[in-house]
């Protein structure tokens, strides 16, 4: 029989024992918390006694558990959709490295162009149908989609959108010795960076909670057809050795041999479309690494549901108030570094590159890279001795801004470690690859130290919500009087002095650094990007490894590199604006 007891709280709380006594036996409480209530007349009874679990309680928790495995369910199913695509993905742009015979390179373009217009469809129907069915966007994660990462997608868009029309032009022009595909390739791709740009333009914050599994299948589609692109512009060297053929070709020419080649009729315009395609060439691989990180955000929070405790109230906003000392010392480095970048590009793109520009370039580098390890330790130091609490909600962005930096770190880590063999085993005594080794060493050690204080900084819990919650507390008891006002005004100012003068020198010297580190990483970014390759220019890996070796290396690990410095600047931003 069913029995109710009413509890402390004033709730009735009803239940069945299965005793043989069941009239003289309740039990209080909810689900596993149940115990039992002996009454006056129940005689001691030392048998098992088996309860039930609410209605109420089974149902809510069994429509929690479908809808957790529904969801796992479409997470697995869309991660193989992606696995499968990228496996044989990878198994075309193999067979084009080690059996250009079978497999050419208009047979990869063919299939990532059906990728292309599977994705191209995919988005077209979320823009116009999913995204806008009732109810299909009722949270939206503020963590995801900021601003900066946004605008890296529009400008590495740009960029890619040149670096096709270069690809078009170039093509056109040798029309009548090359394949079609290779104008409808960069054609497609166009249409295909200006839709996924404005896609994450406006939706990269979407929790869509509605058609789950379609989304997660298209959301993979598009990641892995983006990893595949990625994946051809590091392997795919065939248009600078083309570009290197012609320039051979035009030295047989002046020596009076004639051949056969495809050669350009224009030569201008052609090595302003080769310059061009160079020059742009790793701001394509940027773009296919950024949407990446973009659209697993956006798979994450799939079907996710974000509490009002995760909705902040108040965002924290950039001032330049209380730092002098990171931004004298960033600007410095960036007006420096950008004259050693323009002094580069001027000696070393010249037909016989001087040798004391690459002494230029690592001694700039052997400067800064210790200063920045320095400034990251000791935030790290302040960092623990300031014991604020960790973060430890659930944050999808968070979570994968971590591997990001952990991941694009490898890429320069491995480049330097391969460099040091080479140097090593060569001639390490020479002024130049001393320097180069000393270069590699120590970007090493500048990759760890400021990936400890940017991961540790980003799960600290911000000072900024502390505040505002004591601030609300303090709002909802207004004083009566100017008296009092006077009194709480006073109170106020106290305590504030006191936090300051406690707190104020580890925030100050956080902005300080993390301001520095920010300008510093700016530079690193800016000068890799714009063309200022020692490690591949200087002769010496290329020669110790052979050329395509290298090539597969450094095109590997440097879009890696200029990933890690532009996603670097986003987190010490956060480390900024949150001291």
């Amino acid at each position: 029989g069913w029995k109710g007891v009413k509890g402390e709280n004033g709730l009735y709380l009803w239940g069945r024992a299965e005793t043989p006594n069941t009239h003289s036996m309740l039990w209080t409480g909810f689900g596993r918390r149940a115990f039992p209530v002996k009454a006056e007349s129940a005689p001691a009874d030392t048998s098992k006694i088996h309860y039930e679990k609410l209605w109420l309680y089974r149902h809510c928790s069994s429509l929690q558990q479908r809808d957790r495995q529904a969801q796992k369910a479409g997470q697995l199913f869309s991660g193989l959709l992606a696995m499968n695509v990228v496996f044989l993905g990878s198994a075309f742009i193999s067979s084009m490295i080690f059996n250009k015979v079978a497999i050419t390179l208009a047979d990869v373009w063919i299939l990532l162009s059906i990728l292309k217009v599977l994705c191209l469809f995919w988005i077209i129907y979320y823009l116009l149908g999913t995204s806008r069915q009732p109810h299909a966007v009722l949270y939206r994660d503020s963590h995801a989609g900021t601003i900066w990462i946004r605008g890296s997608v529009l400008l590495f868009g740009s960029c890619s959108i040149l670096l096709n029309v270069f690809q078009i032009g170039y093509s056109t022009i040798l029309v009548h010795c090359k394949s079609r595909v290779e104008i409808v390739f960069p054609s497609i791709g166009i249409l295909f960076i200006c839709t996924q740009a404005y896609f994450l333009w406006h939706h990269s914050k979407d929790c869509i909670q509605v058609q789950h599994n379609f989304t997660r299948c298209g959301l993979m589609l598009t990641i892995a057809t983006n990893l595949l692109l990625w994946l051809l512009a590091v392997t795919n060297d065939t248009l600078h050795i083309e570009i290197e053929s012609q320039l051979r070709e035009v030295e047989r020419r002046f020596a009076g041999n004639d051949t056969a080649l495809c050669t350009c009729p224009n030569m201008t315009i052609c090595e302003v479309f080769q310059k061009g395609y160079i020059l742009l060439y790793p701001f394509n691989t940027e773009y296919c690494l950024v949407c990446c990180s973009v659209l697993y955000v956006m798979w994450k929070n799939v079907g996710r549901r974000i509490s009002h405790h995760h909705i902040p109230h108040a965002k924290p906003k950039f001032k330049l108030q209380g730092v002098v000392f990171g931004p004298l010392l960033g600007t410095s480095a960036v007006i420096i570094g950008a004259c050693v970048f323009m002094m580069y590009q001027i000696q070393a793109t010249s037909l016989l590159p001087s040798h004391q520009v690459f002494v230029i370039y690592y001694s700039y580098y052997i400067v800064l890279l210790p200063l920045m390890s320095v400034g990251s330790v000791i935030g790290t130091i302040i960092h623990a001795l300031e014991k604020k609490e960790l973060d430890t909600l659930k944050n999808p962005t968070r979570s994968l801004d971590v591997v990001l930096l952990m991941g694009a770190a490898l890429g320069q880590i491995g480049m330097s470690y391969f460099s040091i063999v080479a140097l090593v085993a060569t001639d390490p005594r020479d002024l130049q690859n001393s320097l180069a080794l000393s270069y590699s060493v120590l970007m090493i050690f500048q990759n760890i130290t400021q990936n400890v204080f940017v991961i540790d900084g980003l799960h600290r819990q911000r000072i900024a919500e502390t505040t505002l919650s004591n601030k609300q507390e303090h709002s909802q008891t207004p004083p009566v009087s100017v008296l009092e006002l006077g009194q709480e005004i006073r109170k106020a100012s106290l305590s504030y002095i006191q936090t300051y003068s406690n707190l104020s020198w580890k925030r100050r010297v956080l902005r300080e650094i993390s301001f520095f580190l920010v300008l510093c990483n700016i530079i690193l970014w800016v000068m890799p990007t714009f063309g200022a390759h020692p490690i591949f220019e200087n002769g010496m890996e290329r020669s110790f490894y052979g050329y395509s070796t290298w090539f597969v290396i450094v095109n590997f690990g440097l879009p890696l590199g200029v990933f890690y410095r532009m996603h670097s600047v986003g987190g010490l931003l956060e480390i900024y604006v949150t001291a």
